[in-house]
């Protein structure tokens, strides 16, 4: 009988997603995206520019055997259900699959769901749709964009600096970074002083004079207080107030990238590949689900059913007193974030019972998850915070604390803030005491903070660069790149990555910037709404951006080879550091006039003796620079490997073991060990 094909993203969905669905269902992954822009035609963008922006694409590598899959199940199908992501990348893959399996309207609907779990997947089902081309122009258009502005700023920055790439997100993340640097050298230290009265069971700080704030910039200035201050301190206002102190909102992509970092030291391509795993399926003991909502997201809402069964929950095991309510978000949603926050998929899905399934790093994630799904929901903690001020000789000094009164979501989120109680005692009015030391210290101040990754990417979120699937990507691009090193948790920038970004400043600064950035992925957001046509946007980006490149190209002035010392012995010409497709080398200036290389003595890398001869396993390099093992002597002897020979036979065979990744195998025949 025929089936119903349900098309999805990643292998490790197809199973959960068929038992929910049934015997009726084949579901099948496309393993992610299956086309791609070319890259021919003009400057390589697969872009016919002059013609609409019309893009060229091609299958990409490895997934004709893919497609060919899933055109041989089609055959057999009854109707096509494309369940890609929940996003605008997921509507793309979507259209990308109608397009290549030549699917009309009536032959497939779209299923959006953005949890893995039976109800929610069922419910899906219920509610199809078609391809939204809004939401697919809006991807494709942030595709385009981002092949043009990386193809023709990364030629201009290989051809003319040190660097290797620049692209339109990258390279805006990489300004904060320098920008920040050139604050921090700029700095100039200040220095100032702090004086503190220490009585039996309290500490008070100086603040203000004749009620006025007083900062204390000199020693001279500092003795002079000192000594005008006499014996008795005087209470002259107690304030007590009660406060409410709210739960922050459920996780989004942003603030879980940097709670992971901050609290768990988790860089943010780790914390997305956990939440990825924790999304689309973990095996428990009688069934695969996925424990979180969809973790690429804008949105703090949170659905309907999911605020009834937390009530329920919190009611049942903390009473009804800790009931809180939903919070609202300032920011209003677009369509791209409609869907959920980033939430447990069942309440009653505890941390600590589904412990047992998940690594140490998975545990880590979901309980974070967890339980600022749960804090969100509780009641506010209450707090008494007193306020004590204090006098002498017209010189004031304040004492603060606070006492929580009703621990509120605190019950359960306390091991993720800071709330500890500060006793302060209880004075009267009109007191008088006399300190037991009266403490000065001096200070400077300190210069502006280099971002961490979890600083850069709040920085990036609040000033609206990027997107939620970029920032992980950005944060590995510009350390892959070598832009940045990280000193401390810290970015610095490398002597390339500030020549990258001046030299970009110089002619890109009215596109290379936060505004400019912004406001493009606000016009992303137009063209998903279908307020904006996308064709119109790429024609005036392009109208202003090939003009600067041009020009750039003309103006900017070609980096000069390091040169060496050394003296060229066919030509007398200067000899440099070149850098070519297989690691640097030193040559001619003179080139093309003349060629000489200089032959560099190559460290010879040993891994065994071979098996063969009395000769060793070198390391090698092929001549399309591939990295292979064989007999030093060659020709004489050919035994050669692939993979690093262990200098261990196998037991089977007597060939030679070799090691790939975690594996030992044999170079001969089909045995396999798991190196531990």
């Amino acid at each position: 009988m025929p089936k119903n094909l349900v098309i999805v993203e990643s292998p490790s969905k197809t199973k959960p997603i068929e038992k929910y669905l049934g015997s009726d269902y084949k579901v099948l992954s496309s393993k992610g995206h299956v086309r791609d822009l070319a890259t021919t035609g003009k400057y390589g963008f697969g872009v016919d520019v002059d013609n609409g922006f019309k893009p060229n694409y091609i299958m990409m590598s490895g997934k004709k055997s893919v497609v060919n899959e899933l055109k041989k199940a089609l055959k057999d199908a009854s109707h096509v259900y494309l369940a890609t992501d929940p996003d605008r990348e997921g509507e793309a893959i979507s259209w990308h699959l109608k397009d290549v399996l030549n699917l009309d309207d009536k032959d497939y609907d779209r299923v959006v769901f953005n949890e893995i779990t039976k109800n929610a997947v069922v419910d899906a089902f219920k509610h199809t749709r078609k391809i939204d081309d809004y939401l697919v122009n809006s991807q494709e258009t942030r595709r385009i964009l981002d092949r043009i502005i990386g193809f023709r700023l990364s030629k201009l920055i290989q051809s003319k600096t040190n660097g290797s790439s620049a692209g339109r997100v990258q390279s805006v993340a990489l300004k904060l970074i320098v920008e920040k640097e050139r604050e921090i050298e700029a700095f100039v230290p200040e220095e100032y002083y702090k004086i503190k009265a220490i009585f039996d069971n309290f500490e008070s700080e100086l603040f203000n004079y004749d009620n006025k704030e007083i900062k204390i910039s000199s020693k001279e200035e500092n003795d002079k207080v000192l000594n005008s201050l006499k014996e008795d301190f005087k209470v002259v206002k107690i304030d007590k107030k009660e406060k409410q102190k709210q739960a922050k909102m459920p996780y989004i992509t942003s603030t879980l990238q940097q709670d992971a970092s901050n609290k768990l030291n988790f860089n943010s391509k780790k914390t997305m590949q956990i939440a990825q795993k924790l999304y689309e399926g973990m095996e428990l003991e009688n069934e695969t689900v996925g424990l979180i909502t969809y973790m690429r997201t804008d949105s703090t809402r949170l659905s309907d059913d999911f605020v009834k069964s937390v009530y329920g929950y919190i009611k049942e095991n903390y009473g009804e007193e800790y009931i809180g309510y939903v919070k609202k978000s300032k920011k209003k949603d677009n369509v791209q974030d409609a869907h959920e926050a980033i939430r447990p998929t069942s309440i009653n899905r505890t941390p600590e019972e589904v412990r047992k399934y998940l690594t140490n790093d998975e545990f880590k994630i979901y309980r974070m998850i967890y339980y600022r799904a749960l804090a969100s929901l509780f009641a506010n903690a209450k707090t008494l915070n007193t306020t004590i001020i204090l006098d002498n000789n017209n010189y004031q000094f304040k004492t603060t604390g606070q006492i929580v009164t009703f621990d509120g979501y605190l019950k359960i989120y306390s091991d993720y803030e800071d709330s500890k109680d500060t006793i302060v005692p209880d004075l009267k009015e009109n007191s008088i005491f006399k300190a037991n030391t009266i403490e000065s210290t001096q200070h400077f101040t300190k210069p502006p903070a280099r971002y961490t990754e979890a600083k850069l990417i709040k920085e990036m979120e609040e000033l609206g660069i990027g997107r939620p699937s970029t920032y992980a990507t950005t944060m590995d691009i510009i350390k892959k790149r070598g832009y940045v090193v990280i000193e401390d948790k810290k970015f610095v920038p490398t002597k390339v990555g500030i020549e990258i970004t001046d030299k970009l400043q110089q002619h890109f600064s009215h596109l290379i910037n936060v505004e400019y950035t912004a406001n493009m992925e606000s016009d992303l957001d137009k063209i998903a709404e279908g307020k904006e046509n996308y064709i119109e946007t790429l024609k005036n980006f392009y109208k202003e951006f090939e003009p600067s490149v041009k020009k750039a190209f003309d103006e900017m002035p070609k980096k000069e080879a390091e040169k060496t010392g050394e003296d060229c012995p066919e030509c007398g010409s200067s000899l440099v550091i070149r850098h070519g497709k297989y690691g640097d080398f030193t040559a001619c200036s003179n080139y093309p006039n003349c060629k000489y290389i200089k032959s560099e003595p190559k460290e010879i890398v040993v891994a065994c003796k071979c098996p063969n001869c009395d000769g060793d396993i070198i390391e090698k390099r092929s001549k399309r620079g591939k990295i292979f093992y064989g007999c030093n002597n060659y020709p004489k002897c050919k035994t050669a490997y692939w993979d690093k020979p262990t200098g261990n036979l196998c037991k089977e065979c007597n060939s030679m073991l070799t090691i790939k990744g975690k594996s030992i195998k044999c170079s001969n025949c089909d045995y396999k060990e798991t190196i531990d």
